[in-house]
C-alpha cells in the first residue's frame, strides 16, 4: 500500500509530528517525531543517504521508503571530499540605496553599536577584583552619564599554568586584544595579579596598546591586595566616564557592520527556516559593503566543500581545508570523532549527524563569495562573507567572533536559547513557531512563520536585516533586557594547562 504521513497536532504530543504507514506492513505504524526525517525511496545497506542534495550519513541496514531516518539506521562516516576552488562565485546585487544606522564613530575610524566600558584580566586570579570593580557601578551610580551602557567585566579561568608560545597563549592574547579594541568598548581597564603567565606588559608591547585615558592597567601585587586594588579600579573608571560618556551616535553606513553568524540548539528546522534567512540577511549587508562573520568549525565538516566553491582564491579555500585537517587531528588524539558534536537535543530535533548538521549551519552564511578566512579572534579585515575558526561550543566561538570586531551577534535555535553576550548585542532567531510562542521571552524574531505561515525566506530574511540596523542604533534585544552577557566571555582554552 502507498506509504501515507498522518500530521498530529502539538496537543497530541509536542515531539510527535507525524505516523507512517509502511508499505507491505499491513497496516504497521511508526511514529516519527516531528522534524525527523522519512525515507522517500528503499535504502540499501551501506548506501549513501541524501538531504539537500548531499550526503549526511550511510544506511546502517536496509532503510524501507516511509520507515524513520536517525540514529537508529544512519551511521557517520568521516567525509572525503572532492574539493572545487573559485567555482560558484556569485557577487552581492549592488543595492538601490545605501542603508544607514545610528552609531559611535570611534577614533579608529572603526563603529560601535554600543558604548561599554570593559574591565578585561590577564588571568583568573584577578577575576574577583574585576567582579567587584564592575558591580560598584549600578544604574544608579551611571544615571549622570546616559550614554555609557554599563561597565562589564569580562573575567576567564586561564591566563596561567600555560605555556609562552603556544596555540593558547596565542589565542588569549588575541581575545584580550581583541576586547580592548572592539568598537563597542569606549574605555578599558585591564586588570592583572603580577606573576601570571599573560603579562600585561607583554600583551601591550605586542599587539601596540596605548595605555592613555581610557585605557588603564593594574596588578593586584603592585597596588597592594585585593582591597586596594579594588578601590583603584572604581577610580579609575569614575575618571574614565566623562570621557566614554561624550561620545554621541551619528549616521553611519551598514557597510561598517560587522555581524557574527551563530546558531546553537539546533533542530531540523535550522537548515530549512531561520539559517537559510539569516543567509539571506547576510547577503543584503555584503550588498552594502558590510560583513558577515561564520564560525563553529565543526560545524561545517561535512559542507566546507561548499564553501571553498565560494572561496574568491584558491588560497582562502585551501586556508579553510587546514583548519578541517587542524580538527580531524584535535578531535583524533583527544579520542573523539568529529561526529560527536550534535548533542542530545539536537538529535530529539531531528538532526542525526555532523554531516546534516554542518549543511544547516552552513546556510546562514548566505550564498556571496568567501573572502577571507581566520584564525580564532584575528581581526578581520575583509569585507563581504567571511570565516572565522572557533569550536562549536557557543560562548567560545562567540567570544572569540567578538574579539575579530563583530559588534552584532545573529544567533538561530530551534531548541530553544537563553544566550545574550557583551560588548556586542545578540539577538535570536527561533526556527519553528511553537518553540517561539513557548520562549517568546527571548526569542526576537520567529523564521517558524515560513512553514507555519507560507512566509518566503527572502521576507524574513529582509526583517533579520532590518533589526540588525535597530540594534545598531541602539535598540535593545530580548538578552539584554534580561541582563545576559556578562557570563558568557569564554576565551577558547587549547593546549595543556601545566
Amino acid at each position: 500500500m502507498p506509504v501515507q504521513t498522518v500530521c498530529l497536532s502539538p496537543e497530541d504530543n509536542v515531539e510527535t509530528a507525524a505516523v507512517s504507514l509502511l508499505p507491505g506492513a499491513a497496516g504497521a505504524v511508526e511514529a516519527i517525531p516531528r522534524g525527523h526525517k522519512i525515507a522517500v525511496q528503499d535504502i540499501a545497506k551501506g548506501e549513501a543517504v541524501r538531504k539537500y542534495a548531499q550526503v549526511i550519513g550511510y544506511a546502517a541496514c536496509d532503510i524501507a521508503a516511509g520507515s524513520h531516518v536517525h540514529t537508529h539506521n544512519l551511521e557517520f562516516r568521516n567525509v572525503d571530499a572532492a574539493y572545487e576552488f573559485s567555482t560558484n562565485l556569485r557577487p552581492a546585487a549592488k543595492p538601490d540605496k545605501t542603508d544607514t544606522f545610528m552609531g559611535y564613530r570611534r577614533t579608529t575610524g572603526r563603529v560601535g553599536t554600543r558604548n561599554y566600558i570593559a574591565v578585561l584580566t590577564s588571568v583568573n586570579c584577578s577575576a574577583t577584583a574585576a567582579r567587584q570593580i564592575a558591580a560598584h557601578f549600578t544604574p544608579e551610580r551611571l544615571a549622570a552619564y546616559p550614554n555609557v551602557d554599563g561597565v562589564v567585566a569580562f573575567v576567564h579561568g586561564t591566563g596561567c599554568a600555560m605555556g609562552g608560545d603556544g596555540e593558547g597563549f596565542a589565542a588569549l592574547q588575541r581575545v584580550l586584544w581583541g576586547y580592548a579594541r572592539n568598537p563597542n568598548v569606549g574605555g578599558v581597564l585591564l586588570a592583572g595579579l603580577g606573576c601570571e603567565m599573560m603579562q600585561i606588559d607583554w600583551l601591550i608591547e605586542a599587539y601596540g596598546l596605548t595605555p592613555g585615558p581610557t585605557f588603564q592597567t593594574m596588578n593586584i601585587q603592585d597596588v597592594g591586595g585585593l582591597r586596594r586594588s579594588v578601590e583603584l579600579g572604581i577610580s579609575k573608571i569614575e575618571t574614565m566616564l566623562p570621557e566614554v560618556d561624550a561620545a554621541r551616535r551619528e549616521a553611519c553606513p551598514a557597510s561598517e557592520l560587522m555581524v557574527a553568524l551563530q546558531c546553537g540548539g539546533s533542530d531540523a528546522w535550522s537548515g530549512i527556516t531561520a539559517n537559510p534567512a539569516v543567509g539571506h540577511a547576510c547577503d543584503l549587508l555584503v550588498a552594502q559593503g558590510g560583513t558577515g562573520v561564520l564560525a563553529e568549525t565543526p560545524e561545517i565538516y561535512g559542507a566546507e566543500h561548499l564553501l571553498t566553491a565560494r572561496a574568491v582564491t584558491r588560497e582562502i579555500g585551501e586556508k579553510l581545508i587546514g583548519l578541517i585537517r587542524w580538527w580531524e587531528d584535535y578531535t583524533a588524539r583527544n579520542r573523539g570523532s568529529m561526529d560527536n558534536n550534535p548533542s542530545p537535543g539536537n538529535k530529539a530535533g531531528g538532526l542525526t549527524t555532523i554531516l546534516e548538521k554542518s549543511l544547516g549551519a552552513a546556510a546562514k552564511g548566505g550564498t556571496t563569495p568567501l573572502m577571507g578566512v581566520y584564525n580564532y579572534a584575528e581581526p578581520v579585515t575583509a569585507k563581504g562573507f567571511t570565516f572565522m575558526d572557533s569550536p562549536g561550543y557557543d560562548p567560545a566561538s562567540v567570544t572569540g567572533q567578538i574579539a575579530s570586531g563583530c559588534q552584532l551577534v545573529c544567533f538561530t535555535t530551534g531548541r530553544g536559547s537563553a544566550f545574550g553576550a557583551k560588548p556586542s548585542p545578540s539577538m535570536k532567531v527561533a526556527t519553528n513557531s511553537e518553540m517561539y510562542a513557548r520562549l517568546s521571552e527571548d526569542m526576537d524574531v520567529n523564521a517558524g512563520v515560513i512553514l507555519s505561515d507560507g512566509r518566503s525566506v527572502e521576507e524574513v530574511g529582509r526583517e533579520i536585516y532590518a533589526m540588525w540596523l535597530r540594534m545598531a542604533s541602539g535598540e535593545r534585544t530580548k538578552s539584554e533586557a534580561q541582563g545576559l552577557g556578562d557570563d558568557e566571555f569564554v576565551p577558547w582554552q587549547i593546549g595543556a594547562v601545566m
